[in-house]
């Protein structure tokens, strides 16, 4: 999938779970910049299985913390 492809779906993503556009960079850590709880974190992981069509694993959602780690590990795992 292509670069630009997966941060325009991953900033879909972030506005339905409520993250405000202004606050979207990538560089910004979902829980301390984007302000994201336990039950925000667990709906924005569903949100992103489902628009990406792939499964986290648990031991993956460390790699998880901005941002820009989300792209990364997207850009690895979205053929």
């Amino acid at each position: 999938m292509k670069q630009e492809r997966i941060r325009r779906n991953l900033y879909k993503v972030l506005r339905k779970t409520g993250v405000p556009r202004n606050k979207i960079v990538e560089d910004a850590t979902l829980k301390e910049e984007l302000l994201m709880d336990e039950i925000d974190v667990t709906c924005f992981l569903f949100l992103l299985e489902t628009k990406f069509e792939l499964e986290i694993q648990n031991s993956e959602l460390t790699k998880l913390s901005s941002v820009g780690s989300t792209i990364e590990f997207l850009q690895k795992h979205c053929a």
